[in-house]
């Protein structure tokens, strides 16, 4: 499989363009191993606690629109969200004009206490199998539908006695693999796991700062609310919203850069 981009290389190394040096914009992916390590690469971050689902299309397996969604933790919901990502995925690239020929699927979820990874496969497996049966469904089978764990990857397609081990296949070191160096020749970078960045999105607890920015928060909506419910103004308020949201864009655009992580976080 090829990611973003149209060309097939057979040796699994970045393919090469018409000068004959390598194009680090088309990476084939051939094994499992491989499409567990992109993951992070096609998000931006490592996913954690994540349903993850990737269209393919053409023969040469190129990659297409992605879904990210938090994995339900009621068993009775998994029926319900299987069909509705599955739905949302299909629907939306039919929308863009090119229905998926098959969709990857990734179950990413660290164990919990004593919990195993192999058992987080096991637990999850329901799952996937409802993710298969919700993208036959709507003609779109599932190529490859991996469980990611504790630092270990296992298939649920693979059906080969004694290929898979049951204690999982170790992941890449990262940034150790083909997809690895082509992310870094082409200046992308994983931002950390999904926790840390929402680690650093949550709001300021405790402190004059967060004392004040609630108390601005509160004028604000005792300001606005009134508006919004006002049809005659609604429009000037979004129009207003708009306005300061592009102001605020451009104040970001022009800044100069940070650091990565919390430090740049703090800066804005």
């Amino acid at each position: 499989m090829t990611t973003n981009h149209e060309s097939r290389s057979p040796s699994g190394r970045p393919s090469t363009g018409p000068s004959g040096a390598p194009d680090p914009s088309r990476i084939t992916l051939r094994s499992p191993a491989e499409l567990a390590d992109a993951l992070p690469y096609m998000l931006g971050f490592h996913p954690t606690d994540s349903l993850v689902m990737v269209a393919v299309h053409g023969e040469g397996g190129r990659f297409g629109g992605r879904l990210r969604v938090g994995i339900p933790t009621a068993h009775t919901e998994w029926e319900d969200t299987a069909r509705q990502v599955a739905e949302c995925l299909v629907r939306g690239s039919e929308r863009r004009g090119d229905k998926p020929d098959g969709i990857v699927v990734f179950l990413c979820q660290d164990p919990r206490g004593a919990e195993s990874g192999q058992r987080v496969m096991t637990r999850l497996r329901p799952l996937a199998q409802r993710l298969r049966v919700a993208c036959g469904a709507l003609d779109v089978p599932v190529l490859e539908a991996l469980c990611l764990s504790g630092g270990r990857y296992w298939s649920y397609t693979c059906a080969e006695s004694g290929c898979c081990p049951a204690e999982g296949t170790p992941l890449a070191a990262p940034g150790t693999s083909v997809m690895a160096a082509a992310a870094t020749f082409a200046g992308l970078q994983v931002r950390g796991s999904l926790k840390e960045i929402e680690g650093r999105l949550m709001p300021t607890r405790g402190g004059a700062w967060a004392v004040e920015q609630e108390d601005a928060l509160g004028r604000a909506a005792a300001a606005l609310v009134p508006k919004i419910l006002d049809g005659a103004t609604r429009e000037q308020v979004g129009a207003q919203t708009i306005t300061l949201a592009k102001t605020l864009m451009r104040r970001l655009a022009l800044a100069a850069l940070a650091e990565g992580g919390r430090r740049a976080d703090d800066r804005d």
